[in-house]
């Protein structure tokens, strides 16, 4: 038997799902609706509101990725010192979060937020001032955190436990101290895990429209709730598609970034 035929699904699939979602995407992004070519859609990126959902969607999915860089790295690295493996019950805790749906996690997050939800009624019993953070960016922010920091933390450690242990144990016979081992020896050496890390939680908080919909009480547009709204609402596939071919040129660089600094795929998951 053939090997090839035995990626006919994968293929399949591909052309599918991928390719020719791709192929409509750029036909309705590049033609008015008559079918002739326009780069106009592309163009209401321009408009004040997309320019202000655009620039406040990088804004927050910089935060957010920032905000998971800094709590997954010491994560990863207190997991990398626990000596445990990939199937051990510590890292399982934070892929289990990934085996529910996206949405019920979203929506939990709303109920322990809401004014009257499971926190502010725990506050009140304690008579702590209420926490008033949903509708606004935090909670927006906080539930990009929450939904996308395993992405974060599962790269850098799968880098982490490759790292050989004589490296390090080199660095410091010849004098380093634990600053000096961190900044020269195991940053470097986990870079791609941090570059694929960074992709995979910015692209996905870029793109997000449920988490701002939900937690942001649909008040607070980000780009991926003006093209939910032109495909949903307006019924405008053009315009729709035209400021998706916008996003995709920041997933494309987000990509050639991942690619360039992590060649081999030694920090995907």
């Amino acid at each position: 038997m053939n090997k090839k035929l035995l990626s006919a699904p994968y293929l399949l699939w591909a052309v599918s799902f991928i390719i020719i979602p791709l192929i409509m995407i750029f036909y309705y992004g590049l033609t008015d609706k008559s079918g002739g070519f326009t780069f106009s859609n592309i163009l209401e990126i321009s408009t004040s509101i997309n320019v202000k959902a655009l620039l406040l969607s990088l804004l927050l999915s910089l935060i957010s990725t920032l905000i998971c860089l800094l709590l997954a790295y010491p994560l990863a690295m207190i997991l990398n010192n626990l000596n445990v493996n990939q199937n051990s019950f510590v890292v399982l805790i934070f892929i289990l979060p990934m085996w529910m749906n996206f949405l019920l996690r979203t929506l939990a997050w709303q109920t322990l937020l809401e004014k009257t939800g499971v926190i502010n009624n725990a506050l009140a019993f304690f008579h702590l001032p209420s926490l008033n953070i949903i509708n606004t960016p935090y909670a927006i922010v906080l539930g990009m955190v929450y939904n996308f920091l395993p992405f974060m933390v599962l790269p850098i450690y799968n880098i982490l436990i490759k790292i050989d242990p004589n490296v390090i144990n080199a660095a410091r016979d010849l004098g380093a101290n634990g600053l000096q081992t961190f900044c020269k020896v195991i940053l470097p050496l986990s870079w791609p895990g941090v570059i694929s890390g960074i992709t995979m939680v910015f692209v996905p908080s870029l793109t997000t429209f449920v988490i701002s919909d939900l937690l942001g009480g649909s008040k607070i547009l980000l780009i991926g709730n003006v093209i939910e709204q032109k495909f949903t609402q307006a019924n405008n596939w053009n315009v729709g598609s035209g400021l998706s071919l916008v996003l995709m040129i920041f997933i494309l660089v987000s990509m050639a970034i991942l690619s360039k600094y992590d060649k081999d795929g030694e920090g995907l998951i």
